[in-house]
């Protein structure tokens, strides 16, 4: 007898639990065409992280800092890559740790693999000499260690402005050369070339 209230009283909560179960199974439902596109979509290739500060150091000396509202990393693209899609902000310090220069921008793309980056959209550099620039792309070339662009830009210090359809610039932006230079430039009568 008390086996046969034991198996009733199974039989009743496994009776009472089907509906439940057959109401969970008939609400989870997902089209093909929605699981498919889920599936490729390129965020799961993506890692995104929001707020983000990455120090960068030399010999235990912070040579810069990266701040990025948002930063997306790729690691199975060709080549590998990070994103700051909403802009950043780079500063750079020398040796004694003084700010050199403050990058910003509205787009960056760092490629992992030869350390390369391009910037876009709006970028401005100003430098501790008070020198800015300002153009709409900007390369940093790891392995010659120079930024560079094909891009109209201008440099504003505190005595003249320069343009030019091009630039070459080491990391700190203390020395430049624009390319096709237009513009005012002072010079200093020692400077000049005897007639």
């Amino acid at each position: 007898m008390i086996n046969r209230l034991i198996s009733n009283k199974s039989s009743a909560k496994i009776f009472c639990l089907l509906p439940l179960l057959w109401l969970l199974l008939v609400s989870c439902h997902n089209e093909t065409s929605e699981i498919n596109e889920l599936m490729s979509r390129q965020s799961f290739t993506e890692d995104k992280a929001e707020d983000v500060v990455i120090i960068f150091s030399e010999n235990g000396k912070v040579k810069g800092r990266l701040f990025a509202t948002e930063f997306i990393v790729n690691e199975h693209a060709r080549p590998p890559y990070m994103d700051a899609r909403k802009g950043l902000r780079i500063e750079s310090y020398n040796d004694s740790t003084q700010l050199q220069s403050v990058l910003t921008a509205k787009y960056g793309r760092y490629y992992m693999q030869k350390g390369n980056i391009l910037l876009r959209d709006s970028i401005v550099v100003v430098n501790s000499e008070g020198k800015r620039l300002t153009t709409e792309e900007l390369v940093w070339n790891d392995q010659l260690k120079k930024f560079y662009t094909e891009k109209f830009v201008s440099i504003k210090t505190p005595t003249q402005v320069m343009y030019g359809d091009g630039l070459e610039a080491n990391q700190d932006f203390t020395w430049y050369k624009i390319i096709n230079i237009k513009g005012m430039m002072q010079v200093d009568r020692s400077e000049v070339p005897g007639e």
